[in-house]
C-alpha cells in the first residue's frame, strides 16, 4: 500500500491554507472565522457521523477496545509526564505544553477511516468504530483538561460546552440506541464532513508558523516522538499480550501510528493558546505519519 499516496491530500491541504493565507488577500481576517465554523459545527457533525456510521460489536472486538483503551491511556500518561521528566521537563514551558500535549495522542480520524477500508474492509470500518467511539471522548477530555487548568477555568464546565465532546459523545449514545441516519440526509451529513477535513486542514496551514516550531524544539521532539514513535511500540506490546487476530492486530498498529488531528489546532486557538505552534506540529505530524505507517504495519505488526 503506497502510505505516501493516500497521506498526500491533507499534507497538500495545509500547504495550500499555508499559501493562500500569504499570498492572497484572503488572510488571517478571512480565515479566522473559518477556525469558528469548522470547531462549532463542522467537526461536531463529522464525529457524529463517524461514530454512528458502523454498528458496534463490543463481544466480538473486546480484546481489541481493551487493547486500544491501554494505549490511549499510555500514550496520554507518556504526554502528561513531559514536564516532570528530570532530563527535559525543564526545557519544556508549560503553557506550551498544556496546548500542544494533545498532537503526542489524538488522531486524524479521515485518515483512519480511510485506512482501515483499504487494509481490512467492512470488517476494519467495524473495528475502527468501535475503537474512535471510545477513544475519541477519552482523548477529547485529556486534550481539554490542561488547556482548562492551566488558563483556570472550569474543567467540568469546558467538558460540557466543548462540541467536539458532545459530538462523540452524543454518536456514542445514538449507536449504542440503533440509531441509523436517515438516507435522504446523509449525502449532505458526507458533504459537511468532507467539507470539515479540507478546511479544518486548510486553516491549519493558514495559522502555520515554522518558526514557533523553533522556540519549543524540545517539547516538539518529545511529542511528535511519542505519536509516532512510542505508541506504535506500546501498541505492538498490547497485540501480542491481547493476541489479537490478525486483522484486529492490523487495525490496532495503524491506529497507534495515525498523524495527529489537525483539529488540534482549532481546539488550541479556541481556548487562547498558541495556535501557530500547533499548526506546525500538525504539519510535521503529517509528513512523519508517511513514515511511521509504514513502520507500524511493515515491522512492528505481529505476524
Amino acid at each position: 500500500m503506497n502510505f505516501v499516496q493516500l497521506l498526500l491530500p491533507d499534507f497538500s491541504l495545509i500547504l495550500c491554507g499555508y499559501l493562500v493565507c500569504r499570498y492572497t488577500p484572503l488572510d488571517r481576517s478571512v480565515w479566522q472565522p473559518v477556525e469558528g465554523l469548522v470547531y462549532y459545527f463542522l467537526f461536531p457533525v463529522l464525529l457524529f457521523q463517524s461514530v454512528t456510521k458502523s454498528p458496534l460489536d463490543f463481544a466480538a472486538a473486546s480484546s481489541l477496545l481493551a487493547a486500544g483503551l491501554l494505549m490511549a491511556l499510555a500514550a496520554i500518561a507518556m504526554a502528561y509526564s513531559l514536564p516532570y521528566l528530570p532530563w527535559i521537563g525543564k526545557h519544556i514551558d508549560r503553557r506550551e505544553h498544556a496546548a500542544s500535549a494533545q498532537v503526542a495522542f489524538r488522531f486524524n480520524t479521515f485518515i483512519a477511516l480511510a485506512l482501515a477500508d483499504r487494509l481490512a474492509g467492512a470488517q476494519g470500518l467495524l473495528l475502527i468504530a468501535l475503537l474512535i467511539g471510545f477513544c475519541v471522548p477519552l482523548y477529547n477530555v485529556a486534550a481539554v483538561w490542561p488547556m482548562a487548568r492551566h488558563a483556570q477555568r472550569g474543567f467540568a464546565r469546558e467538558l460540557l460546552r466543548n462540541p467536539l465532546i458532545i459530538a462523540t459523545v452524543s454518536g456514542l449514545a445514538a449507536n449504542l440506541l440503533g440509531f441509523s441516519m436517515p438516507a435522504w440526509i446523509e449525502p449532505a451529513v458526507t458533504r459537511i464532513g468532507a467539507a470539515s477535513l479540507a478546511l479544518g486542514l486548510m486553516a491549519a496551514g493558514a495559522g502555520m508558523q515554522f518558526a514557533s516550531l523553533a522556540s519549543a524544539k524540545t517539547l516538539a521532539v518529545a511529542l511528535l516522538g511519542i505519536r509516532h514513535l512510542a505508541t506504535p511500540l506500546v501498541a505492538m506490546l498490547l497485540a501480542r499480550l491481547f493476541h489479537l487476530d490478525a486483522t484486529q492486530a492490523t487495525v490496532l498498529m495503524a491506529f497507534s501510528a495515525l498523524p495527529t488531528a489537525s483539529s488540534a489546532y482549532v481546539l488550541a486557538v479556541r481556548m487562547g493558546y498558541n495556535g501557530p505552534f500547533v499548526a506546525g506540529l500538525v504539519t510535521l505530524s503529517t509528513l512523519l505519519g508517511m513514515a511511521s505507517l509504514p513502520f507500524a504495519l511493515g515491522v512492528l505488526l505481529p505476524r
